[in-house]
């Protein structure tokens, strides 16, 4: 999946600076992201790529890395 696709939605999602974004990044502690915020990623990462993603996914994304991660395999199960 394109990293920095990632990144433009986390970003438009939090009002946040692009530049800004990792691997690392910690959607929650780092960009302070409430359960909407992350609901509103979740949702804005479905349209972008065509997928969907099941709330018991979203368990285990913590950082930005865990979305590429998770998208690449999505995408390879695919």
């Amino acid at each position: 999946m394109d990293f920095d696709k990632i990144k433009e939605v986390v970003a438009e999602q939090l009002g946040v600076d692009v530049a800004e974004l990792t691997k690392e990044t910690s959607l929650k502690d780092d960009l302070n992201a409430d359960s909407l915020d992350l609901f509103q990623i979740i949702m804005s990462l479905e349209e972008e790529f065509g997928i969907e993603i099941p709330t018991e996914d979203t368990e285990n994304i913590n950082t930005i890395g865990d979305i590429e991660e998770y998208l690449n395999k999505r995408s390879e199960e695919a």
